[in-house]
């Protein structure tokens, strides 16, 4: 027979084996002395039978009168009681605590008592109550795996799409919510970051036509590449002629055979006049003049003169192709730097606000996470326009709008987050974006000098 249990105080104690009689025999007098407390009505003991971890447990029941009764106990009696096990038995038993309202205790015992397979507590649903993890422990399917990775991407209802409309189109929305404490139905401010930024470099560097090429035709090689080609296959039909000619005259006669190698030595001698005049003419779109006394010593002893004649000649090979995909590689690094840089700023112009500093940089993790969403953006749409051909007045006025845009939308956050008139607000976005500007080229140089050395 079912009987309400009311408020319930639970503590679940997990025990070591060689201590178990002594802890039995102490908990029954423990129990009795929670029972002298004032609000204590009843109370029940219940053994665990050991679980896969191969531990003892014994779960006690407390039934209290009121609400007013355990919080009397939790600021007066607590920390004594508890000091009694850990007095007589140290650190070999551990005690999981929770408050259950309106429980159902059937004929006095606990059926299939669960816990968490991650941290031990006992479960009361299909999730725990301490850490949150499932309470499920069968393997999951490979359709689960799957959603489990990519699930948030199609998900209408997920936190990533809920966190996306108001980044875009609610300047610092994100930033005053989180503030104000209402977190869960966002994103957190870095993971949005990151995954913002990791989608970014992918659609910028994704180009179906080079990692797809085994899809699609090939293509018609360039004039240039069919000059090339016909040119060497002139030289070798040339080579072909002369050796036969040269034959022919030395068969009859004409040439007497003595002066055969001399003629193989001047040919060669020819040839390699010919490529030392390509290679001079070649190595001409790299004269590299440098002042290496103007530079620092640690930067001088790396940009030396015969050094950047390699660098250049290296880029020239593939157009720059290797240079920019270094320099994208580097801004992500980059761009973390800058951050703390612009959140410090953001401090010093908001002196009265009482804001901590890691607020600030909140405000610019989110600013950023839109900067990189607009990208994003704005990087499909010039892929589309390509593809479908758009006439240019519509892409010039889009690319207008979107450079209005970003500045428009740190106004607007800077106003929602700090809560500021026009005036201050917009000296403060002018002393903004100047450092920004500058902090920007800063790094940008770096970058780039980074991504040189490292050819």
């Amino acid at each position: 027979m079912a009987t309400s249990s009311g408020l319930v105080y639970e503590v679940t104690l997990t025990i070591e084996d060689d201590i178990v009689s002594e802890f039995d025999a102490w908990l029954a007098q423990h129990v009795e002395e929670m029972l002298e407390l004032p609000g204590f009505e009843s109370a029940n003991v219940f053994t665990i039978e050991k679980d896969q971890a191969n531990k003892t447990r014994r779960v006690t029941h407390y039934h209290l009168e009121s609400e007013d009764a355990l919080e009397d106990y939790f600021s007066t009696y607590a920390t004594t009681m508890r000091q009694s096990g850990i007095a007589h038995f140290g650190d070999k038993f551990s005690a999981n605590r929770r408050v259950l309202r309106e429980t159902e205790i059937v004929d006095g015992q606990i059926s299939a008592v669960e816990f968490c397979r991650n941290c031990g507590t006992v479960m009361s649903g299909q999730y725990c109550g301490h850490c949150g993890q499932r309470s499920r422990s069968r393997l999951i399917s490979l359709w689960q795996l799957i959603n489990e990775a990519v699930g948030d991407l199609f998900e209408l209802d997920s936190r990533l799409w809920r966190t996306l409309a108001p980044l875009l189109t609610k300047p610092g929305k994100l930033t005053r919510d989180y503030l104000e404490g209402r977190r869960v139905r966002f994103m957190p401010p870095f993971r949005t970051y990151l995954v913002l930024s990791i989608i970014f470099f992918v659609v910028v560097l994704f180009d179906p036509k080079s990692d797809f090429a085994v899809l699609f035709d090939p293509e018609a090689a360039s004039p240039a590449e069919i000059s090339v080609a016909d040119t060497s296959a002139a030289q070798m039909v040339a080579d072909e002629m002369r050796e036969e000619l040269i034959g022919e005259l030395a068969a009859d006669g004409t040439i007497p055979t003595e002066l055969l190698p001399n003629l193989d030595q001047l040919s060669d001698t020819v040839e390699e006049d010919e490529s030392a005049a390509d290679a001079e003419e070649s190595s001409t779109n790299c004269v590299i003049e440098t002042e290496a006394d103007e530079m620092p010593a640690w930067l001088g002893s790396r940009l030396t003169e015969s050094r950047l004649k390699v660098l250049c000649e290296r880029i020239l090979v593939d157009d720059g192709k290797q240079l920019a995909n270094n320099i994208l590689d580097n801004i992500p690094a980059a761009l973390i730097f800058l951050m703390p840089a612009i959140a410090l700023v953001l401090k010093i112009l908001y002196p009265l606000s009482r804001r901590f500093y890691v607020e600030h940089l909140l405000f610019v993790v989110h600013y950023h996470a839109f900067f990189f969403l607009f990208l994003i953006l704005m990087t499909v749409f010039s892929k589309l326009v390509e593809l479908l051909r758009v006439p240019e007045l519509v892409v010039t006025l889009a690319m207008v709008a979107a450079a209005f845009y970003a500045p428009v939308y740190l106004y607007k956050a800077m106003r929602r987050v700090y809560v500021q008139g026009h005036w201050a607000t917009t000296a403060k976005f002018v002393i903004l974006n100047c450092t920004y500007i500058f902090g920007l080229i800063l790094i940008f140089g770096v970058t780039v000098l980074i991504a040189v050395l490292s050819i």
